[in-house]
C-alpha cells in the first residue's frame, strides 16, 4: 500500500487564521519568503487558483533553491536554531503555517502590488545568479519589500524577540514564545505564546490579532510606534518582470 501525504487545510498558526478572516473581507494579504518555503511548493501550487499559477509558484522555489544551493547554505540562520528550530524542514512548515488556508491568488515580486483582494505569494528571492549572499540581510528589508507593494500594515512574527518597526507603515508584532513576551512586553502587541501554554487556542489567538488589525487600520498605534521605531532597509535586487500566470484575473 502506498501511502499519500494529503495537504492540512485549517489554519495552524494565528496569523494564517487572521489572514483567513481579513482576505473573507476582501482584503489584501501577503506573505513570504519563497527561501524559507522550500519543500512546501506543492501544497502551496494546490493551493492555487489556477493551474497556470501553480506551476508559476513551484518555479519560484524552485528559483530559490538553486539560489541557496549557488550560495552553499540554506536560509536556516544560527538564531532559529536557538531559538528551538531543528531543520529546514521545520522551519519552512512554520512560514507555511503562518498563509492560513485560503486559496492562493497570485504571486508577486517586490513592487508589485495586487489589484484584488485575496491571498498572494511574494517571491523575495532575486532573478539570476547570486550576487550579495542572503536575499534578505535583515528584517527591515522585508517589510520594506511588503511596504512596496501596498501593505498598509504589517503582522510581524518573532519568537526571540525581533524589535523592528517601520518609518511608512504600522508594524504589529506577534509574539509566540511566552518567555520573550513577558521580557519584551513593552515592545510585542500579542502574546501568542498563549497557546503554548494552553491559555488560548490558536483562533482565539487569531481573532484576537484580527481585532488588533482593525483597531491599528482606524489609527491606534501599535507598540513600535509608541515606541518610535522608524527602522528601514532597502537592498540591491533585481527582478524580471512579473507575467500574466502569476497574476490571474479569476476569482
Amino acid at each position: 500500500m502506498v501511502a499519500q501525504m494529503v495537504p492540512v487545510l485549517a489554519p495552524t498558526q494565528p496569523v494564517g487564521h487572521c489572514f483567513d478572516k481579513l482576505i473573507k473581507d476582501d482584503a489584501i494579504c501577503i506573505f513570504e519568503e519563497t527561501g524559507e518555503l522550500i519543500g512546501c511548493e506543492q501544497i502551496m501550487a494546490e493551493r492555487a487558483i489556477t493551474p497556470e499559477l501553480g506551476e508559476e509558484i513551484m518555479k519560484s522555489v524552485e528559483k530559490a533553491e538553486q539560489y541557496y544551493t549557488k550560495m552553499g547554505y540554506g536560509s536556516f540562520a544560527p538564531g532559529n536554531a536557538e531559538g528551538g528550530l531543528s531543520t529546514q524542514e521545520e522551519k519552512s512548515m512554520g512560514a507555511y503555517a503562518k498563509s492560513g488556508s485560503s486559496k492562493i491568488h497570485g504571486l508577486i515580486k517586490p513592487g508589485d502590488i495586487p489589484r484584488q483582494g485575496g491571498l498572494y505569494l511574494m517571491d523575495v528571492v532575486p532573478d539570476g545568479d547570486p550576487m550579495f549572499g542572503f536575499p534578505n540581510i535583515v528584517d527591515s528589508a522585508e517589510i520594506v519589500e511588503m511596504i512596496a507593494s501596498g501593505s498598509h500594515l504589517i503582522l510581524f512574527t518573532t519568537g526571540r524577540g525581533s524589535v523592528v518597526g517601520s518609518a511608512i507603515s504600522p508594524v504589529i508584532k506577534v509574539c509566540a514564545n511566552p518567555e520573550t513576551y513577558e521580557n519584551l512586553s513593552d515592545d510585542m502587541d500579542i502574546n501568542a505564546g498563549k497557546v503554548i501554554n494552553g491559555e488560548a487556542t490558536v483562533q482565539q489567538v487569531g481573532d484576537e490579532i484580527y481585532k488588533l488589525v482593525v483597531k491599528v487600520a482606524q489609527g491606534q498605534q501599535s507598540k513600535s510606534e509608541v515606541l518610535g521605531h522608524q527602522e528601514f532597509v532597502l537592498t540591491y535586487k533585481k527582478f524580471e518582470a512579473i507575467g500574466p500566470s502569476c497574476l490571474p484575473t479569476v476569482r
